[in-house]
Protein backbone atom coordinates (compact mmCIF):
# COMPACT_ATOMS: atom_id res chain seq x y z
CA UNK A 1 0.00 0.00 0.00
CA UNK A 2 2.76 2.30 0.66
CA UNK A 3 4.24 1.64 -2.32
CA UNK A 4 1.23 2.62 -4.46
CA UNK A 5 1.01 5.89 -2.28
CA UNK A 6 5.02 6.73 -3.05
CA UNK A 7 4.33 6.07 -6.38
CA UNK A 8 1.23 8.35 -6.56
CA UNK A 9 2.76 10.94 -4.74
CA UNK A 10 6.29 11.00 -6.46
CA UNK A 11 4.37 10.68 -10.15
CA UNK A 12 5.01 14.87 -10.55
CA UNK A 13 8.32 13.92 -11.17
CA UNK A 14 7.62 12.10 -14.24
CA UNK A 15 5.06 14.35 -15.80
CA UNK A 16 5.84 17.24 -18.16
CA UNK A 17 4.28 20.72 -17.79
CA UNK A 18 0.88 20.00 -20.04
CA UNK A 19 0.50 16.35 -17.86
CA UNK A 20 0.47 18.40 -14.56
CA UNK A 21 -2.03 20.88 -16.04
CA UNK A 22 -4.23 18.45 -16.70
CA UNK A 23 -4.09 16.48 -13.98
CA UNK A 24 -5.05 19.60 -11.70
CA UNK A 25 -8.01 20.23 -15.04
CA UNK A 26 -9.02 16.92 -14.64
CA UNK A 27 -8.97 16.60 -10.70
CA UNK A 28 -10.69 19.38 -10.21
CA UNK A 29 -13.88 18.88 -12.64
CA UNK A 30 -14.32 15.85 -11.38
CA UNK A 31 -14.51 16.87 -7.89
CA UNK A 32 -16.85 19.74 -8.88
CA UNK A 33 -19.17 17.55 -10.98
CA UNK A 34 -19.13 15.40 -8.32
CA UNK A 35 -20.01 17.53 -5.21
CA UNK A 36 -21.51 20.64 -7.14
CA UNK A 37 -21.50 24.09 -5.28
CA UNK A 38 -25.22 25.86 -4.90
CA UNK A 39 -24.71 28.52 -6.39
CA UNK A 40 -23.46 27.90 -9.93
CA UNK A 41 -19.57 29.36 -11.26
CA UNK A 42 -20.24 30.38 -14.94
CA UNK A 43 -16.65 29.92 -15.61
CA UNK A 44 -16.63 26.31 -14.57
CA UNK A 45 -18.39 25.68 -18.28
CA UNK A 46 -15.26 26.54 -19.78
CA UNK A 47 -12.58 24.72 -18.36
CA UNK A 48 -13.32 21.46 -20.16
CA UNK A 49 -12.18 23.40 -23.26
CA UNK A 50 -9.08 24.50 -21.51
CA UNK A 51 -7.92 20.71 -21.20
CA UNK A 52 -8.42 19.80 -24.79
CA UNK A 53 -6.47 22.92 -26.06
CA UNK A 54 -3.90 21.39 -23.18
CA UNK A 55 -4.11 18.48 -24.59
CA UNK A 56 -3.51 19.31 -28.25
CA UNK A 57 -0.86 21.80 -27.65
CA UNK A 58 0.95 18.71 -25.51
CA UNK A 59 0.31 16.30 -28.53
CA UNK A 60 1.81 19.17 -30.99
CA UNK A 61 4.71 18.72 -28.67
CA UNK A 62 5.09 15.02 -29.35
CA UNK A 63 4.05 13.28 -26.44
CA UNK A 64 2.35 10.53 -27.34
CA UNK A 65 2.98 7.99 -24.44
CA UNK A 66 0.63 5.78 -22.83
CA UNK A 67 -0.02 8.28 -19.75
CA UNK A 68 -0.22 11.58 -21.82
CA UNK A 69 -3.23 9.81 -23.85
CA UNK A 70 -4.82 8.27 -20.93
CA UNK A 71 -4.77 11.97 -19.36
CA UNK A 72 -6.41 13.42 -23.66
CA UNK A 73 -8.71 10.76 -23.30
CA UNK A 74 -10.21 11.42 -20.09
CA UNK A 75 -9.86 15.51 -21.31
CA UNK A 76 -11.85 14.90 -24.14
CA UNK A 77 -14.59 13.05 -22.82
CA UNK A 78 -15.45 15.44 -19.99
CA UNK A 79 -15.42 17.88 -22.88
CA UNK A 80 -17.91 16.11 -24.75
CA UNK A 81 -19.77 15.12 -21.94
CA UNK A 82 -20.27 19.01 -20.82
CA UNK A 83 -19.94 21.37 -24.30
CA UNK A 84 -23.64 21.53 -23.68
CA UNK A 85 -23.04 24.38 -21.25
CA UNK A 86 -20.97 26.47 -22.83
CA UNK A 87 -24.09 27.29 -25.27
CA UNK A 88 -26.83 26.69 -22.44
CA UNK A 89 -25.65 26.90 -18.89
CA UNK A 90 -27.27 24.73 -16.18
CA UNK A 91 -28.42 26.35 -13.32
CA UNK A 92 -28.03 24.83 -9.79
CA UNK A 93 -31.49 24.05 -7.77
CA UNK A 94 -31.84 22.90 -4.34
CA UNK A 95 -32.25 18.90 -4.54
CA UNK A 96 -35.31 17.37 -3.77
CA UNK A 97 -35.01 14.35 -1.63
CA UNK A 98 -36.56 12.10 -4.36
CA UNK A 99 -33.07 13.32 -6.32
CA UNK A 100 -30.66 12.64 -4.21
CA UNK A 101 -30.17 8.88 -5.15
CA UNK A 102 -29.01 10.36 -8.61
CA UNK A 103 -26.79 12.62 -7.12
CA UNK A 104 -25.09 10.05 -5.10
CA UNK A 105 -24.61 8.15 -7.91
CA UNK A 106 -23.53 10.73 -10.30
CA UNK A 107 -20.70 11.23 -7.38
CA UNK A 108 -19.56 8.02 -7.18
CA UNK A 109 -19.26 7.84 -11.22
CA UNK A 110 -17.29 10.85 -10.77
CA UNK A 111 -14.99 9.54 -8.39
CA UNK A 112 -14.64 6.22 -10.71
CA UNK A 113 -13.55 8.50 -13.30
CA UNK A 114 -10.60 9.06 -11.39
CA UNK A 115 -9.25 6.03 -12.07
CA UNK A 116 -7.49 6.92 -15.42
CA UNK A 117 -5.67 9.48 -13.65
CA UNK A 118 -4.51 7.54 -11.32
CA UNK A 119 -3.47 4.88 -14.00
CA UNK A 120 -1.63 7.55 -15.41
CA UNK A 121 0.26 8.41 -12.27
CA UNK A 122 1.35 4.78 -11.68
CA UNK A 123 2.77 4.39 -15.30
CA UNK A 124 4.14 7.86 -15.65
CA UNK A 125 7.69 6.66 -14.39
CA UNK A 126 8.02 3.60 -16.56
CA UNK A 127 6.26 5.23 -19.31
CA UNK A 128 7.25 8.76 -19.31
CA UNK A 129 7.77 11.42 -22.06
CA UNK A 130 11.36 11.21 -23.11
CA UNK A 131 11.79 12.80 -26.95
CA UNK A 132 13.90 12.37 -29.03
CA UNK A 133 16.77 15.12 -29.44
CA UNK A 134 17.18 16.11 -33.22
CA UNK A 135 20.72 17.49 -34.33
CA UNK A 136 20.24 16.49 -37.97
CA UNK A 137 20.66 20.07 -39.44
CA UNK A 138 23.63 20.79 -37.08
CA UNK A 139 27.12 20.54 -37.87
CA UNK A 140 29.28 17.52 -36.74
CA UNK A 141 30.66 19.44 -33.89
CA UNK A 142 27.17 21.47 -32.81
CA UNK A 143 25.66 18.34 -33.11
CA UNK A 144 28.46 16.60 -30.90
CA UNK A 145 27.99 19.05 -28.09
CA UNK A 146 24.66 19.26 -28.17
CA UNK A 147 24.34 15.19 -27.51
CA UNK A 148 27.61 15.54 -24.63
CA UNK A 149 25.20 18.29 -22.98
CA UNK A 150 22.41 16.27 -22.60
CA UNK A 151 23.94 12.91 -21.68
CA UNK A 152 26.04 14.75 -19.49
CA UNK A 153 22.61 14.94 -17.16
CA UNK A 154 20.69 12.31 -18.26
CA UNK A 155 23.17 9.25 -19.35
CA UNK A 156 22.49 6.86 -16.16
CA UNK A 157 26.27 6.04 -15.52
CA UNK A 158 27.95 8.93 -16.20
CA UNK A 159 29.08 9.25 -12.37
CA UNK A 160 29.43 5.50 -11.91
CA UNK A 161 31.98 5.43 -14.73
CA UNK A 162 33.15 8.55 -13.69
CA UNK A 163 33.12 10.31 -16.89
CA UNK A 164 34.61 13.31 -17.59
CA UNK A 165 32.37 15.38 -19.97
CA UNK A 166 34.37 18.21 -20.05
CA UNK A 167 37.27 16.33 -21.48
CA UNK A 168 35.34 14.18 -23.46
CA UNK A 169 34.50 17.66 -25.42
CA UNK A 170 38.05 19.04 -25.40
CA UNK A 171 38.95 15.44 -26.55
CA UNK A 172 36.18 14.82 -29.41
CA UNK A 173 35.41 18.38 -30.58
CA UNK A 174 38.89 19.19 -32.54
CA UNK A 175 38.28 16.05 -34.38
CA UNK A 176 34.48 16.94 -35.58
CA UNK A 177 35.55 20.37 -36.52
CA UNK A 178 38.51 19.12 -38.52
CA UNK A 179 35.88 16.32 -40.10
CA UNK A 180 33.39 19.54 -40.69
CA UNK A 181 36.07 21.24 -42.46
CA UNK A 182 37.37 18.58 -44.90
CA UNK A 183 33.81 17.13 -45.07
CA UNK A 184 35.46 13.90 -44.34
CA UNK A 185 31.99 11.74 -43.29
CA UNK A 186 34.45 8.72 -42.49
CA UNK A 187 35.94 10.68 -39.88
CA UNK A 188 32.66 12.22 -38.71
CA UNK A 189 31.62 8.24 -38.18
CA UNK A 190 34.61 6.72 -36.92
CA UNK A 191 34.97 9.50 -34.07
CA UNK A 192 31.24 9.15 -33.11
CA UNK A 193 31.81 5.51 -32.93
CA UNK A 194 34.60 6.05 -30.69
CA UNK A 195 33.04 8.29 -28.40
CA UNK A 196 30.36 6.25 -27.69
CA UNK A 197 32.45 3.04 -27.23
CA UNK A 198 33.92 5.09 -24.78
CA UNK A 199 30.78 4.60 -22.66
CA UNK A 200 31.86 0.97 -22.31
CA UNK A 201 28.07 0.46 -22.17
CA UNK A 202 26.43 -2.45 -24.50
CA UNK A 203 23.43 -0.39 -24.20
CA UNK A 204 24.67 2.17 -26.44
CA UNK A 205 24.08 1.72 -29.66
CA UNK A 206 24.26 3.19 -33.23
CA UNK A 207 20.51 1.98 -34.47
CA UNK A 208 20.96 2.55 -38.12
CA UNK A 209 24.49 1.75 -38.66
CA UNK A 210 23.98 -1.63 -40.41
CA UNK A 211 27.41 -3.24 -40.51
CA UNK A 212 27.16 -5.86 -42.60
CA UNK A 213 24.58 -4.72 -44.67
CA UNK A 214 26.14 -1.35 -46.40
CA UNK A 215 28.86 0.17 -44.12
CA UNK A 216 31.84 0.79 -46.54
CA UNK A 217 33.99 1.82 -43.91
CA UNK A 218 33.25 -1.25 -42.12
CA UNK A 219 33.37 -3.13 -45.35
CA UNK A 220 36.75 -1.52 -46.36
CA UNK A 221 38.72 -2.23 -42.94
CA UNK A 222 37.18 -5.88 -41.64
CA UNK A 223 35.43 -7.00 -44.72
CA UNK A 224 38.14 -9.23 -45.52
CA UNK A 225 38.95 -12.72 -44.06
CA UNK A 226 41.56 -15.06 -43.59
CA UNK A 227 39.59 -18.01 -42.63
CA UNK A 228 40.70 -18.05 -38.97
CA UNK A 229 38.99 -16.66 -36.05
CA UNK A 230 41.20 -16.47 -32.32
CA UNK A 231 41.19 -16.89 -28.58
CA UNK A 232 43.97 -15.56 -25.88
CA UNK A 233 44.44 -17.61 -23.20
CA UNK A 234 45.19 -17.15 -19.62
CA UNK A 235 48.64 -17.33 -20.05
CA UNK A 236 49.29 -14.77 -23.04
CA UNK A 237 49.28 -17.51 -25.83
CA UNK A 238 46.69 -16.59 -29.08
CA UNK A 239 45.07 -19.60 -30.28
CA UNK A 240 43.26 -20.53 -33.36
CA UNK A 241 39.85 -20.96 -32.23
CA UNK A 242 37.97 -21.32 -35.52
CA UNK A 243 39.36 -22.46 -39.07
CA UNK A 244 37.37 -22.44 -42.17
CA UNK A 245 37.73 -25.42 -44.86
CA UNK A 246 39.35 -24.08 -48.03
CA UNK A 247 40.18 -20.48 -46.53
CA UNK A 248 43.54 -19.51 -47.01
CA UNK A 249 44.56 -20.71 -43.76
CA UNK A 250 44.09 -23.72 -44.13
CA UNK A 251 45.81 -23.87 -47.22
CA UNK A 252 48.75 -21.95 -45.72
CA UNK A 253 49.22 -25.02 -43.47
CA UNK A 254 47.18 -23.76 -40.42
CA UNK A 255 45.20 -26.09 -38.32
CA UNK A 256 42.72 -25.95 -35.04
CA UNK A 257 44.40 -25.34 -31.45
CA UNK A 258 47.64 -23.56 -33.98
CA UNK A 259 48.94 -21.19 -31.56
CA UNK A 260 49.94 -17.54 -33.19
CA UNK A 261 52.96 -16.49 -32.58
CA UNK A 262 53.78 -12.98 -34.77
CA UNK A 263 51.59 -11.31 -36.55
CA UNK A 264 52.85 -9.44 -39.20
CA UNK A 265 56.07 -8.99 -37.11
CA UNK A 266 54.39 -7.97 -34.10
CA UNK A 267 53.92 -10.36 -31.31
CA UNK A 268 50.18 -11.56 -31.77
CA UNK A 269 49.50 -11.06 -27.99
CA UNK A 270 50.37 -6.94 -28.68
CA UNK A 271 47.82 -7.51 -31.51
CA UNK A 272 45.51 -9.00 -29.96
CA UNK A 273 44.48 -6.31 -27.41
CA UNK A 274 45.29 -3.73 -29.60
CA UNK A 275 42.48 -5.05 -31.42
CA UNK A 276 39.53 -2.00 -31.22
CA UNK A 277 37.10 -3.04 -33.73
CA UNK A 278 33.56 -4.86 -32.38
CA UNK A 279 29.75 -5.00 -33.06
CA UNK A 280 28.91 -3.04 -29.94
CA UNK A 281 30.53 -1.55 -27.00
CA UNK A 282 32.52 -4.41 -25.21
CA UNK A 283 31.64 -3.47 -21.19
CA UNK A 284 33.78 -5.63 -19.09
CA UNK A 285 36.98 -6.68 -19.84
CA UNK A 286 36.13 -10.24 -20.03
CA UNK A 287 33.70 -8.96 -23.22
CA UNK A 288 36.58 -7.10 -24.71
CA UNK A 289 38.49 -9.99 -24.63
CA UNK A 290 36.44 -12.76 -26.32
CA UNK A 291 35.46 -9.88 -29.07
CA UNK A 292 39.54 -8.78 -30.05
CA UNK A 293 40.08 -12.45 -31.30
CA UNK A 294 37.21 -12.21 -33.76
CA UNK A 295 38.35 -8.86 -35.08
CA UNK A 296 42.06 -9.64 -35.18
CA UNK A 297 41.65 -11.90 -37.71
CA UNK A 298 39.76 -8.96 -39.88
CA UNK A 299 41.57 -7.03 -42.22
CA UNK A 300 40.77 -5.18 -45.25
CA UNK A 301 39.77 -7.15 -48.85
CA UNK A 302 43.36 -8.58 -50.42
CA UNK A 303 45.52 -7.26 -48.06
CA UNK A 304 48.18 -9.55 -47.11
CA UNK A 305 49.50 -10.72 -43.16
CA UNK A 306 52.68 -12.90 -42.73
CA UNK A 307 51.74 -15.22 -40.02
CA UNK A 308 54.73 -17.04 -37.25
CA UNK A 309 52.47 -19.71 -35.65
CA UNK A 310 53.02 -23.33 -34.04
CA UNK A 311 51.75 -26.06 -34.98
CA UNK A 312 50.02 -27.94 -32.24
CA UNK A 313 50.29 -31.17 -34.23
CA UNK A 314 54.49 -31.06 -34.25
CA UNK A 315 55.18 -28.16 -32.04
CA UNK A 316 57.34 -26.19 -34.78
CA UNK A 317 57.37 -22.83 -35.78
CA UNK A 318 55.87 -22.15 -39.19
CA UNK A 319 55.77 -19.04 -41.08
CA UNK A 320 52.59 -18.41 -43.44
CA UNK A 321 51.59 -15.41 -46.09
CA UNK A 322 47.53 -15.28 -46.16
CA UNK A 323 45.41 -12.98 -48.16
CA UNK A 324 42.20 -11.77 -47.15
CA UNK A 325 39.09 -12.74 -49.41
CA UNK A 326 35.63 -11.14 -49.19
CA UNK A 327 34.09 -13.99 -47.23
CA UNK A 328 30.70 -11.85 -46.71
CA UNK A 329 32.44 -11.46 -43.00
CA UNK A 330 31.91 -15.48 -42.27
CA UNK A 331 34.07 -15.77 -39.51
CA UNK A 332 32.63 -12.76 -37.49
CA UNK A 333 29.17 -14.81 -38.37
CA UNK A 334 30.24 -18.11 -37.04
CA UNK A 335 31.44 -16.40 -33.92
CA UNK A 336 28.45 -14.40 -33.36
CA UNK A 337 25.11 -15.63 -30.86
CA UNK A 338 22.32 -16.48 -33.36
CA UNK A 339 18.91 -16.32 -31.51
CA UNK A 340 16.02 -16.68 -33.33
CA UNK A 341 12.57 -15.54 -31.63
CA UNK A 342 11.19 -18.92 -33.18
CA UNK A 343 13.55 -20.72 -31.01
CA UNK A 344 11.99 -21.88 -27.27
CA UNK A 345 13.01 -19.20 -24.90
CA UNK A 346 12.85 -22.04 -22.18
CA UNK A 347 13.85 -25.80 -22.65
CA UNK A 348 14.64 -28.43 -19.54
CA UNK A 349 15.98 -32.12 -19.73
CA UNK A 350 17.27 -34.71 -17.13
CA UNK A 351 21.09 -34.88 -18.13
CA UNK A 352 22.46 -38.30 -17.93
CA UNK A 353 24.41 -37.64 -15.00
CA UNK A 354 21.03 -37.14 -13.25
CA UNK A 355 20.87 -33.36 -12.80
CA UNK A 356 18.58 -31.00 -14.16
CA UNK A 357 19.15 -29.08 -16.77
CA UNK A 358 17.49 -25.54 -18.32
CA UNK A 359 18.37 -23.33 -20.75
CA UNK A 360 17.15 -19.97 -20.97
CA UNK A 361 17.91 -18.44 -24.18
CA UNK A 362 16.08 -15.07 -23.56
CA UNK A 363 13.64 -13.72 -20.80
CA UNK A 364 10.69 -12.99 -23.41
CA UNK A 365 7.61 -15.51 -24.69
CA UNK A 366 7.01 -16.38 -27.86
CA UNK A 367 4.39 -18.60 -30.00
CA UNK A 368 5.91 -21.78 -28.94
CA UNK A 369 6.42 -20.87 -25.43
CA UNK A 370 3.63 -18.10 -24.40
CA UNK A 371 4.48 -18.43 -21.16
CA UNK A 372 8.36 -19.07 -19.84
CA UNK A 373 8.06 -18.74 -16.68
CA UNK A 374 4.92 -21.09 -16.31
CA UNK A 375 6.80 -23.76 -18.24
CA UNK A 376 10.28 -22.69 -16.01
CA UNK A 377 7.95 -23.78 -12.88
CA UNK A 378 6.80 -27.08 -14.77
CA UNK A 379 10.14 -28.04 -15.15
CA UNK A 380 11.00 -27.39 -11.74
CA UNK A 381 8.10 -29.51 -10.49
CA UNK A 382 8.80 -32.34 -13.09
CA UNK A 383 12.69 -32.12 -11.24
CA UNK A 384 10.87 -32.39 -7.67
CA UNK A 385 9.22 -35.64 -8.66
CA UNK A 386 12.18 -37.00 -10.19
CA UNK A 387 14.48 -36.39 -7.48
CA UNK A 388 17.42 -34.69 -9.02
CA UNK A 389 20.36 -34.74 -7.84
CA UNK A 390 20.64 -30.88 -8.50
CA UNK A 391 19.57 -28.07 -10.43
CA UNK A 392 21.93 -26.01 -13.50
CA UNK A 393 20.14 -22.82 -15.40
CA UNK A 394 22.04 -22.03 -18.37
CA UNK A 395 21.72 -18.43 -18.76
CA UNK A 396 25.03 -18.30 -21.44
CA UNK A 397 24.22 -16.06 -24.23
CA UNK A 398 21.03 -14.83 -23.12
CA UNK A 399 20.71 -11.00 -24.55
CA UNK A 400 17.75 -10.22 -22.15
CA UNK A 401 14.41 -9.37 -22.57
CA UNK A 402 11.96 -8.50 -19.53
CA UNK A 403 12.62 -8.02 -15.96
CA UNK A 404 9.36 -8.74 -14.37
CA UNK A 405 9.74 -12.41 -16.59
CA UNK A 406 13.76 -12.64 -14.78
CA UNK A 407 11.68 -11.54 -11.42
CA UNK A 408 9.64 -14.04 -11.96
CA UNK A 409 11.29 -16.95 -12.73
CA UNK A 410 13.89 -16.29 -10.08
CA UNK A 411 10.88 -16.67 -7.81
CA UNK A 412 11.44 -20.45 -8.46
CA UNK A 413 15.41 -21.09 -7.80
CA UNK A 414 15.32 -18.72 -4.47
CA UNK A 415 15.49 -19.84 -0.87
CA UNK A 416 14.47 -16.32 0.42
CA UNK A 417 12.69 -13.48 -0.08
CA UNK A 418 15.38 -10.92 -2.21
CA UNK A 419 15.59 -7.49 -3.75
CA UNK A 420 15.62 -7.74 -7.49
CA UNK A 421 16.22 -4.21 -8.32
CA UNK A 422 14.85 -0.67 -8.07
CA UNK A 423 14.86 1.60 -10.50
CA UNK A 424 15.65 5.48 -11.13
CA UNK A 425 15.74 7.90 -14.24
CA UNK A 426 16.15 11.31 -15.04
CA UNK A 427 13.68 13.88 -13.78
CA UNK A 428 13.40 16.87 -15.79
CA UNK A 429 11.07 18.10 -13.37
CA UNK A 430 13.68 18.05 -10.18
CA UNK A 431 16.44 18.05 -12.23
CA UNK A 432 18.38 15.07 -11.16
CA UNK A 433 18.08 10.92 -10.69
CA UNK A 434 14.64 9.86 -8.86
CA UNK A 435 13.58 6.80 -7.55
CA UNK A 436 10.60 5.38 -9.48
CA UNK A 437 8.42 3.72 -6.84
CA UNK A 438 6.59 1.58 -9.06
CA UNK A 439 9.42 -0.53 -10.53
CA UNK A 440 10.71 -1.72 -7.00
CA UNK A 441 10.75 -5.82 -7.80
CA UNK A 442 11.32 -8.15 -4.75
CA UNK A 443 11.39 -12.03 -5.51
CA UNK A 444 9.23 -14.05 -3.30
CA UNK A 445 10.20 -18.03 -3.29
CA UNK A 446 7.70 -19.65 -4.68
CA UNK A 447 5.91 -22.32 -3.12
CA UNK A 448 7.10 -25.35 -5.53
CA UNK A 449 10.28 -23.86 -5.27
CA UNK A 450 13.64 -25.80 -5.91
CA UNK A 451 15.57 -25.64 -2.59
CA UNK A 452 18.35 -28.28 -3.73
CA UNK A 453 22.00 -27.04 -5.01
CA UNK A 454 22.35 -24.69 -8.12
CA UNK A 455 24.70 -24.19 -10.61
CA UNK A 456 24.03 -20.98 -12.95
CA UNK A 457 26.08 -20.94 -16.14
CA UNK A 458 27.26 -17.69 -17.46
CA UNK A 459 29.25 -15.70 -20.20
CA UNK A 460 30.34 -12.62 -21.28
CA UNK A 461 27.33 -12.39 -23.77
CA UNK A 462 25.22 -12.95 -20.69
CA UNK A 463 23.32 -9.10 -21.04
CA UNK A 464 20.49 -6.68 -20.25
CA UNK A 465 18.17 -8.97 -18.10
CA UNK A 466 19.93 -11.77 -18.60
CA UNK A 467 22.30 -10.61 -16.18
CA UNK A 468 19.01 -10.45 -13.53
CA UNK A 469 18.52 -13.69 -12.47
CA UNK A 470 22.59 -14.82 -11.46
CA UNK A 471 23.07 -11.20 -10.02
CA UNK A 472 20.11 -11.86 -7.48
CA UNK A 473 20.70 -15.79 -7.13
CA UNK A 474 24.81 -14.58 -6.16
CA UNK A 475 25.57 -15.68 -2.77
CA UNK A 476 22.28 -17.81 -1.89
CA UNK A 477 23.42 -21.22 -0.31
CA UNK A 478 24.03 -24.22 -1.84
CA UNK A 479 24.02 -22.04 -5.33
CA UNK A 480 27.41 -21.08 -7.61
CA UNK A 481 28.01 -19.25 -10.48
CA UNK A 482 30.19 -20.89 -13.36
CA UNK A 483 32.15 -19.59 -16.39
CA UNK A 484 35.24 -18.13 -18.12
CA UNK A 485 34.46 -14.49 -17.57
CA UNK A 486 31.71 -12.40 -15.59
CA UNK A 487 28.52 -11.58 -17.46
CA UNK A 488 28.38 -8.89 -19.88
CA UNK A 489 27.91 -5.88 -17.63
CA UNK A 490 24.97 -3.96 -19.43
CA UNK A 491 22.32 -4.11 -17.08
CA UNK A 492 20.70 -0.64 -17.38
CA UNK A 493 16.96 -0.14 -18.19
CA UNK A 494 15.85 0.69 -21.57
CA UNK A 495 11.97 1.63 -20.54
CA UNK A 496 12.12 5.31 -22.35
CA UNK A 497 15.42 5.66 -24.19
CA UNK A 498 17.10 8.64 -24.45
CA UNK A 499 17.62 9.08 -28.27
CA UNK A 500 19.39 11.52 -30.82
CA UNK A 501 19.16 11.87 -34.39
CA UNK A 502 22.55 13.38 -35.68
CA UNK A 503 23.76 14.86 -38.57
CA UNK A 504 24.22 12.37 -41.53
CA UNK A 505 21.30 10.18 -40.58
CA UNK A 506 22.81 8.05 -37.75
CA UNK A 507 19.95 7.13 -34.59
CA UNK A 508 21.94 7.06 -31.36
CA UNK A 509 20.25 4.99 -28.27
CA UNK A 510 21.67 4.83 -24.64
CA UNK A 511 19.65 3.24 -21.58
CA UNK A 512 17.16 6.10 -19.83
CA UNK A 513 17.29 3.94 -16.16
CA UNK A 514 19.78 2.94 -13.71
CA UNK A 515 18.73 -0.75 -11.47
CA UNK A 516 20.09 0.16 -8.24
CA UNK A 517 20.68 -2.62 -5.25
CA UNK A 518 18.36 -2.39 -1.81
CA UNK A 519 20.99 0.03 -0.70
CA UNK A 520 20.47 2.56 -3.99
CA UNK A 521 23.73 1.83 -5.60
CA UNK A 522 24.05 0.36 -9.06
CA UNK A 523 24.45 -2.97 -9.31
CA UNK A 524 25.01 -5.32 -12.29
CA UNK A 525 26.86 -2.41 -14.86
CA UNK A 526 30.29 -2.56 -15.46
CA UNK A 527 32.34 1.10 -14.24
CA UNK A 528 34.59 3.04 -16.67
CA UNK A 529 37.67 0.61 -16.18
CA UNK A 530 35.27 -2.30 -17.40
CA UNK A 531 35.16 -3.82 -13.87
CA UNK A 532 31.97 -5.63 -13.41
CA UNK A 533 29.05 -7.66 -14.53
CA UNK A 534 28.11 -10.67 -12.16
CA UNK A 535 31.48 -12.31 -11.50
CA UNK A 536 31.49 -16.29 -11.28
CA UNK A 537 31.85 -17.79 -8.13
CA UNK A 538 33.83 -20.66 -10.12
CA UNK A 539 35.83 -18.87 -13.02
CA UNK A 540 36.97 -21.71 -15.33
CA UNK A 541 40.62 -21.27 -16.88
CA UNK A 542 41.00 -20.77 -20.17
CA UNK A 543 44.15 -22.80 -20.38
CA UNK A 544 45.32 -25.41 -23.27
CA UNK A 545 43.20 -28.35 -21.22
CA UNK A 546 40.19 -26.54 -21.60
CA UNK A 547 40.63 -24.69 -24.73
CA UNK A 548 41.36 -27.32 -26.14
CA UNK A 549 38.30 -29.54 -24.73
CA UNK A 550 36.33 -26.34 -25.67
CA UNK A 551 37.55 -25.61 -29.04
CA UNK A 552 39.06 -28.78 -30.55
CA UNK A 553 36.73 -31.46 -28.97
CA UNK A 554 33.60 -29.25 -28.64
CA UNK A 555 33.22 -30.30 -24.94
CA UNK A 556 30.66 -28.34 -22.73
CA UNK A 557 33.77 -27.25 -20.56
CA UNK A 558 31.85 -24.75 -18.21
CA UNK A 559 28.60 -27.38 -18.16
CA UNK A 560 31.31 -30.24 -16.26
CA UNK A 561 32.95 -27.39 -14.15
CA UNK A 562 29.14 -27.39 -12.96
CA UNK A 563 28.33 -30.62 -12.39
CA UNK A 564 32.21 -31.04 -10.51
CA UNK A 565 31.12 -27.91 -8.32
CA UNK A 566 27.84 -29.26 -7.57
CA UNK A 567 28.90 -32.72 -6.77
CA UNK A 568 31.82 -30.94 -4.26
CA UNK A 569 28.61 -30.24 -2.43
CA UNK A 570 27.05 -33.36 -1.50
CA UNK A 571 23.86 -34.73 -1.97
CA UNK A 572 20.78 -32.47 -2.46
Amino acid sequence: MSTLADSLLGAYKWLTPYEMVLCAIELFLLGWYAFPARRPSRWIDFVPSAGVLTSALSLLRGDATLPALILYGLSGLLFLCTAKRIWAPKRQAPLPKRKRLRAIVRAASCLAAMSPIVLALLLAGEMRYNPASDFRELSYSEAFIRLNERLSKEYPFGDWKQVDWEAMERKYEPIFLEAEKKRDKELYYKTLREYLFSFRDGHVKIVNEALYEDNPVFKREAGGGFGLSAVLLDNGQVRVSLLLRGSPAERGGMALGDEIVAWNGKPASDVYRATAWSENPTATDGDRRMNQGRFMTRAAVGSRVEIEYRSRAENKLRKATLQAYDDDYATLKATKVKLKMTDAPVEGRVLENGYGYIKIRYFLPNDAVPGPAESFAEMIRDFRKRSVKGLIVDVRDNPGGDDDMAAAIAGYVTSEKRHYESVSYYSRTTGRFEENAGETLVITPKGSSYKGKVAVLVNHNTASSGEGLPLVLKGQPRTVLVGFTSTNGSFGVMSRPIEAKMPEGYLLRFPDGRSLNARGAVQGDSDGQGRGGVSPDIQVPLNEETFAAKYIEGQDVELQAAVEALEKMGPA
